[in-house]
């Protein structure tokens, strides 16, 4: 565990379970920036918050707080680690691809929210930079599409070899200090505005 210890949103509908663990929590060095007894609102707390990792321990959890859950998966990003009794597969992979990072079949305990903790960053680390990494690909392949489209507009107009063509459009992206897509747009765009 890192020396900096996380800022806890603890998300559970039993009060009294709710204050055992917050104050066993604070024992052990945490921070409970904040604790709510539903998922109603999620993402406004989230954003008011800012936590480092949600903990949720609800007695029923439903569809609402899965919805809920994809909400802040996709606007606020945020490591969730969930405690419940339910324990079907199909539960368990719903609220995975609602974004829970680490998913513990069990009710929550003190003892067991440390690993928790450290289970739900660890996840959301590794799959923040999976998503990253796809974006970037999908950025790269989008930029080489562009770039192989205002080649084939400069070789077809201007009669010129793909050698010729890929030359002529990396010098004018270094002479106007531009990316290579973005001059490939101006292109398309200008070739295009001719008709």
């Amino acid at each position: 565990m890192s020396n900096i210890s996380p800022a806890i949103m603890l998300v559970d509908d039993n009060h009294e379970r709710a204050h055992s663990v917050c104050e066993r929590l604070q024992a052990a060095g945490y921070t409970i920036v904040a604790q709510i007894s539903s998922a109603e609102g999620l993402l406004f707390q989230v954003e008011k918050y800012r936590p480092d990792v949600v903990l949720i321990d609800i007695e029923s959890p439903d569809r609402d707080i899965l919805e809920s859950l994809a909400i802040v998966n996709r606007e606020a990003p945020t490591p969730v680690a969930m405690f419940s009794s339910h324990n079907s597969a199909d539960f368990i992979g719903r609220a995975v691809e609602s974004g829970v990072s680490a998913y513990m079949a069990e009710g929550i305990t003190p003892e067991r929210v440390a690993p928790a903790i450290e289970i739900a960053m660890a996840q959301f680390k590794s799959f923040q930079q999976l998503r990253q990494s796809l974006e970037r690909t999908q950025q790269q392949l989008s930029d080489r599409k562009t770039i192989e489209r205002a080649k084939g507009l400069l070789m077809a107009k201007k009669n010129l070899s793909e050698k010729d063509a890929h030359k002529i459009l990396r010098n004018l992206a270094m002479s106007s200090n531009a990316t290579m897509r973005a001059v490939a747009e101006q292109l398309i765009h200008y070739f295009q505005s001719e008709h």
